[in-house]
């Protein structure tokens, strides 16, 4: 039987050179949060009640954002080094007996796979840790990793502390470590303060493993960008850059168009089904999930919304944490603001905008109107310039039109109302009462015409006669 494996993240920094009020692991890239992408890695490696992250800066907001993914936390009261981070878990951790990877918040890029290769290559050894080490061109900054050329680490050096000789070494320290626990705790109980910052360093675990007569393997990696943490804007710009250009080549494989695909934001927790095409500078965001068959016209914006089939959304429109049902056509230019069902087959046209409004079947808005909390019925016409007068500066009232009813150009509706089905309702009309199913109903004032009244009046102020 495996040793068990249990995963600590390593939260609780600031991240200063990140120049921000929010803590670093906060920091979005790809869409998710940098702490994110980190406790998902470790659960492909743990169960969650085996994933703990130690936690400091900003504790609440980082709970929140990584407790939906059911990890565990601890509170770093102090932050006062990697190795006082490890200690500050060491307690939650009583009860586990077997292996313990050590990662990073900040490295959002670091595959699952490479962890399950450096857990294999630790296990097939005889080491009592194994630590991911990197070799790239500038090592400026980084802890240098010295070996006995077969592996082994003699020690890792951070960069104030080196010589010359040591500063010209190109193999990085990455942080990230395999331990066997019953190696790990009794030398953290040994690990002392830093006598010139006072921080207790995770990498002087290495010199008292080694003491102690017990190997530090090195496990090499060649892609240095799945450790590199990520310090600065310009690299979080990085970070999000490869998880959208990964996403984008994996739909691309799976069956999806993406026209001019440079230009395209996808999210990673976005699904597209096959022969969807996605058109230039499109934005698909959020839990954003889209059928097959579709189109996304060049722009718009779709965060948080569930697309049937062949669905056409045209271009510059904007949708968020709504429904489309399978036919429907929403755009050019429309909104969809928040909680609208649109049902199959309907249309939402040019300048319109819905909020909590469900469309029924073949319902149609073709143009410049608003429609909020409305419950529109199948085959309904909406004229053009139509709006819901939905609030009366206190509270949200419900407009309901019923099925196959006609709803002429400018009208006003104002809720609460109800417009029985196949009813038909004048242009221009304010309708502030109940329309019965089949009736027509009228709200504006008789038209009024006075002849000549225009020239009289212009006389009387001197303007002269029309040219």
């Amino acid at each position: 039987m495996h040793n068990p494996i249990a995963v600590l993240i390593l939260a609780a920094g600031q991240g200063t050179r990140m120049k921000s009020r929010q803590a670093k692991v906060l920091h979005r890239a790809g869409g998710l949060t940098l702490i994110e992408h980190v406790a998902a890695t470790a659960l492909e490696m743990a169960p969650a009640p085996g994933v703990l992250a130690v936690i400091g800066h900003q504790a609440e907001q980082v709970r929140a954002a990584a407790a939906p993914l059911g990890i565990r936390f601890v509170v770093q009261q102090e932050q006062r080094g990697t190795g006082h981070a490890v200690l500050a878990a060491q307690e939650a951790l009583a009860g586990h007996r077997g292996l313990l990877l050590v990662l990073y918040g900040d490295c959002p890029l670091l595959a699952s796979s490479t962890l399950a290769r450096l857990v294999e290559t630790h296990r097939a050894g005889d080491a009592a840790a194994t630590v991911i080490t990197t070799t790239i061109a500038d090592p400026a900054g980084y802890g240098r990793v010295v070996t006995d050329g077969e592996g082994a680490i003699l020690a890792i050096v951070e960069e104030k502390a080196a010589d010359a000789g040591q500063r010209g070494i190109r193999e990085i320290n990455s942080g990230i470590y395999c331990f066997d626990t019953d190696q790990l705790w009794p030398r953290l109980e040994t690990l002392r303060p830093n006598s010139a910052s006072g921080e207790y360093y995770l990498t002087d675990v290495v010199e008292l493993l080694r003491a102690a007569g017990r190997k530090v393997r090195a496990f090499p990696l060649a892609d240095a960008s799945e450790v590199l943490g990520i310090n600065t804007r310009a690299e979080l710009a990085a970070a999000d850059r490869i998880f959208r250009e990964r996403k984008v080549a994996q739909l691309m494989s799976d069956g999806v168009t993406v026209e001019r695909p440079e230009t395209v934001t996808v999210d990673v927790r976005v699904s597209i089904g096959m022969d969807t095409v996605v058109e230039p500078f499109a934005r698909l965001l959020g839990r954003t999930a889209i059928g097959e068959d579709c189109r996304i016209g060049a722009s718009a914006i779709i965060e948080d919304s569930t697309l049937g089939d062949r669905v056409v959304v045209g271009p510059f429109t904007i949708i968020g944490d709504s429904r489309i049902a399978d036919d429907a056509r929403v755009g050019p230019f429309a909104r969809l603001r928040f909680g609208n069902d649109v049902e199959a087959g309907a249309h939402i046209g040019n300048f319109v905008e819905l909020k909590k409004t469900r469309m029924g079947a073949g319902a149609k808005a073709q143009h410049l109107a608003y429609l909020g909390d409305s419950v529109i019925g199948g085959q309904a016409n909406i004229g053009a310039g139509t709006i819901t007068c939905n609030y009366d500066g206190e509270r949200k009232h419900v407009t309901e039109i019923g099925p196959r009813a006609f709803v002429g150009s400018n009208a006003t509706l104002v809720a609460p109302v109800t417009i029985g089905a196949a009813s038909y309702i004048a242009a221009g009309s304010v309708i502030t009462d109940e329309v019965p199913q089949d009736a027509l109903a009228l709200g504006r004032a008789r038209q009024v015409v006075k002849p000549a009244w225009a020239r009289r009046r212009r006389a009387q102020s001197g303007s002269g006669e029309e040219s």
